[in-house]
């Protein structure tokens, strides 16, 4: 697939001639709150460094920065078929990837329905079940038997610490799982018992996280990848660096000091103590209101779970104030996340000059009946929601190529806010456009580009399960020294 790169942000149809002077002020305002400028950016970017590499000293920071045991990067020579598990909060997706040695690959794919009650249900009902469908899968697409024992890479997308490549210490459930007996206790060896009970013969061969498996697919198909993001309903990055940048693992392992290492960052948590990101009092009440105040400080400002509820408090406040939807009811609106992302996409890709579609949507959606110049202010606010999210995500990109001297590279970027946000991708390519001042660079000749990512749950976890097995068969370590694992496990029990 060729990229051409992003083209520029578009200039909107609509003259603001029509907006009373009132909005028109409102308009300014929010201008002024939500516009991140040049300046303000290489500040964030500047912080932002600072906060990778305080994650990846013995101290610890903000940013998790999580060695994932993922330490080399595909040649596109690997080959062979193997599996993988990708267990999402709806569904369980099973892939079978042959790799065949050219930087391709053919995947075959099931999913299966992640009945609610067993979110809730026992440790051993949920791994059976998933035992059941690796089974089913198998059945499906090998009658005659698979022949040898297959490897996995299982996606498991929850936070996690990880000694080796193949365990992973549930820290804590999200997604709207709450199983007991499983929190605290390494997931591998559950997941390994119920297979054997079932006699499926598949063995656990890599643990790993989206982020981490985007970066590596798309490194597959494209070698000038350095660097895997999501942007979706949360966010995430990944990217190698290498062991002697990574103080805290000093003394866990033994390895040469070149070796790399790719980082799981977490960098949700960037800012967790406010001192960079430029907070709205909107921003502040969705933390305050949040299950987890003061934690995800850059997620709530940047991820599509958040954008339609910050749209949403503004056009409440400027109701409130008397500025927007005079005499309407507003009670639709009044319900916390009753807007989503998608409604803000919706907002910008009206494509008439008076913003009809905005207005069938309001009066649809929320009985509420918008004048133009309203509509002109709503579409505005979704545009300066939409682009802050698009300079924010820009900064964390920003900041790992600068950490570690990258001049030159390929992002694979995934998410629905990435994949389906109108301008998104043209506006952080801008953003990074200011920060490295390319000002007479075109967008499809950026010397870094985040572009579309290859299946990182599917093929990436397959890919990372080849690369596991053929270190082991080298005889390298895949994880901490052999006597800490063991030191780690007797202290956990």
């Amino acid at each position: 697939m060729v990229h051409l790169g992003p083209k520029k942000p578009p200039s909107r149809k609509g003259s603001m001639a029509d907006v009373p002077r009132d909005l028109l002020e409102q308009i300014s305002q929010l201008e002024t709150l939500f516009t991140i400028d040049t300046q303000k950016l290489n500040i964030i970017v500047d912080h932002f460094i600072k906060e990778l590499e305080k994650g990846l000293s013995k101290e610890g920071g903000s940013i998790p920065m999580i060695p994932t045991w993922v330490m080399t990067m595909p040649d596109g020579k690997e080959k062979g078929t193997y599996l993988a598990l990708d267990m999402g909060g709806t569904n369980l997706r099973v892939c079978e990837v042959e790799l065949l040695g050219n930087r391709d690959f053919d995947i075959t794919q099931s999913k299966y329905h992640m009945p609610p009650e067993m979110k809730t249900g026992s440790s051993e009902q949920l791994w059976d079940y998933i035992a059941d469908c690796l089974q089913a899968f198998l059945q499906s697409h090998h009658p005659n038997g698979a022949g040898e024992e297959l490897s996995l890479g299982f996606t498991f997308s929850y936070p996690c610490s990880q000694t080796a490549i193949h365990n992973g210490v549930l820290q804590r459930w999200t997604k709207g799982f709450d199983i007991d007996n499983v929190e605290g206790h390494d997931v591998q060896p559950m997941l390994e018992a119920a297979l054997k009970r079932k006699n499926v013969p598949i063995t656990v061969t890599a643990l790993i996280n989206d982020t981490t498996g985007t970066m590596v697919a798309s490194n597959y198909t494209d070698p000038e990848t350095q660097m895997g993001v999501i942007f979706g309903t949360g966010c995430n990055a990944a990217y190698f660096d290498v062991v002697k940048n990574i103080p805290k693992l000093e003394g866990l392992i033994d390895l040469d000091p070149e070796t790399p290492m790719a980082i799981n960052c977490e960098w949700g948590a960037f800012d967790n103590e406010h001192v960079v990101l430029p907070r709205t009092k909107y921003d502040v009440q969705i933390d305050e209101d949040s299950p987890r105040p003061n934690q995800q400080a850059f997620e709530k400002m940047i991820a599509g779970l958040y954008l339609g509820e910050i749209h949403r408090l503004v056009m409440l406040d400027l109701h409130e104030q008397g500025f927007i939807f005079e005499n309407q009811n507003v009670e639709g609106l009044k319900k916390s996340y009753s807007i989503d992302a998608s409604l803000l996409s919706q907002i910008e890709e009206d494509p008439f000059e008076n913003l009809t579609e905005v207005e069938d949507l309001f009066m649809s959606r929320f009985s509420i009946q918008t004048t133009e110049p309203e509509r002109k202010l709503l579409r505005r606010l979704a545009e300066l929601i939409g682009t802050r999210s698009a300079r924010l995500s820009a900064a964390g990109v920003a900041a790992i190529c600068k950490k570690m001297g990258i001049e030159k590279c390929h992002v694979g970027a995934d998410g629905s806010v990435f994949n389906k946000y109108p301008h998104f991708q043209e506006r952080g390519a801008q953003a990074l456009a200011d920060i490295f001042g390319w000002k007479d660079i075109p967008p499809a000749d950026h010397p870094i580009k985040v572009q579309p990512a290859e299946d990182g749950s599917g093929v990436g976890a397959a890919l990372i399960a080849a690369l596991t097995l053929k270190r082991m068969k080298e005889g390298l370590p895949v994880g901490m020294k052999p006597e800490i694992i063991e030191k780690l496990a007797l202290e956990h029990k």
